[in-house]
């Protein structure tokens, strides 16, 4: 699953720096699947039949606190124990998304797919 941040976010941007994917922007920033990956160019998306360009800009998820991009986001499988956001938040925003469901399997995919070795 995707960790998503709360609207308890106090913004203070701890999460940021840690994500191993550059999965975490500040409120309203625009975001791009190429930011801190190795994707350029057109890409299909893994886990979901979709085509998107990595390069360009995309409209932020969230206008306020600070977000996560699910697409983007492997719960720092492959990287750390547990997901770095989560464990920097001094305010405990950073948590699991119900509705995004992934195995261990399909995050390390993410990973391997945005990160070419």
């Amino acid at each position: 699953m995707a960790i998503i941040i709360t609207d308890e976010c106090i913004n203070c941007g701890a999460c940021e720096p840690e994500c191993p994917n550059n999965a975490i922007y500040e409120g309203g920033a625009e975001w791009r699947y190429s930011d801190g990956t190795s994707l350029t160019g057109m890409v299909d998306l893994p886990n979901r039949p979709a085509t998107v360009d990595a390069d360009k800009d995309m409209e932020p998820v969230d206008m306020d606190v600070y977000f996560i991009v699910p697409d983007k986001c492997t719960e720092c499988q492959g990287f750390h124990d547990e997901p770095q956001c989560a464990a920097v938040c001094p305010v405990d925003c950073c948590v699991d998304d119900p509705d995004i469901r992934e195995s261990e399997e399909e995050l390390l995919a993410k990973k391997d797919f945005m990160h070419l070795d």
